[in-house]
């Protein structure tokens, strides 16, 4: 951001780009290629009750120098009341401006259409730059939290810088991450209230292991195997907290959380996705 016209010029684009995001939200269009994700929440199996079927699709298309997609999330449940269905609508805006690649998606909850949430992101690939900016759009404009990282090398490897603030809590964190170009990566993350550590080994071509140490005594491990044809299976295990697996394979993406407490394991959180087409 060197030249206050350039900056102009930037906001500018951000600001149409945000616009076209929300126009998009409201957009009527038809998806090629929904994804279905069926959830059973603490241990409900038996039933439609403890299922959470819902249905998501998304469009794109041009507008000018303009790159637009629209989407919604609906239940899946049968019911005869359609207007219940919609859960939120969602529209994406992308464009490009002197270096910067600007993108704006604004959401809005389908029982509540007064605002919209934003997500307003501008990347530099040449100066390994981006920043991100969380805002809600409604009766007035309000930011969130802001969010910048900056890549850059540091020997053999490279290093990434992430300063974030919460206008929300009014509150800051940093996060420090170095890749020394091999088997080993380490993340630093601190604010006043907590810091952390992250040390992640390839041990091998298929396994990945990643411990957490945090500043309050507590600890969480990582595991991830891969599967083959960009599958994998990923466990993290945080004691007296939960044991969560994410499994990815094809079209197909399961997520199971168990809650522990000590020796014993609560109702498991299931989540199951696949791309489906009609």
């Amino acid at each position: 951001f060197t030249h206050p016209q350039h900056n102009n010029q930037l906001l500018s684009s951000i600001m149409k780009c945000s616009a076209a995001a929300l126009l998009a939200v409201i957009g009527t269009t038809y998806a090629a290629k929904p994804q279905l994700s069926i959830s059973v929440k603490d241990g409900s199996f038996g039933g439609l009750d403890g299922l959470d079927p819902t249905l998501s699709w998304s469009t794109a298309a041009s507008s000018g120098d303009v790159d637009l997609e629209v989407g919604l999330e609906a239940s899946a449940l049968p019911t005869s009341d359609i207007a219940s269905l919609p859960k939120s609508y969602w529209g994406k805006a992308t464009t490009k401006n002197g270096g910067w690649g600007i993108s704006a998606r604004a959401e809005v909850d389908a029982k509540d259409l007064t605002c919209a949430e934003l997500e307003i992101n501008a990347d530099n690939a040449d100066d390994d730059l981006s920043i991100q900016i969380a805002a809600v759009a409604g009766e007035t404009f309000a930011v969130k939290s802001v969010e910048a990282t900056k890549g850059m090398e540091a020997g053999d490897g490279s290093l990434s810088i992430k300063p974030s603030y919460s206008l929300e809590n009014e509150s800051g964190e940093i996060s420090i991450a170095y890749d020394n170009g091999d088997k080993t990566s380490i993340e630093l993350t601190a604010s006043a209230d907590s810091q952390s550590v992250t040390i992640s080994q390839q041990v091998d071509a298929d396994n990945r292991i990643s411990p957490t140490l945090r500043s309050d005594g507590s600890i969480s491990v990582e595991w991830e195997k891969s599967l083959g044809d960009g599958n994998s299976l990923t466990a993290t295990l945080s004691p007296n907290e939960a044991l969560d697996l994410e499994w990815e394979d094809g079209a197909w993406t399961a997520n199971i959380n168990l809650p522990i407490d000590g020796t014993s394991i609560g109702g498991a959180n299931v989540s199951v996705k696949r791309d489906v087409n009609f």
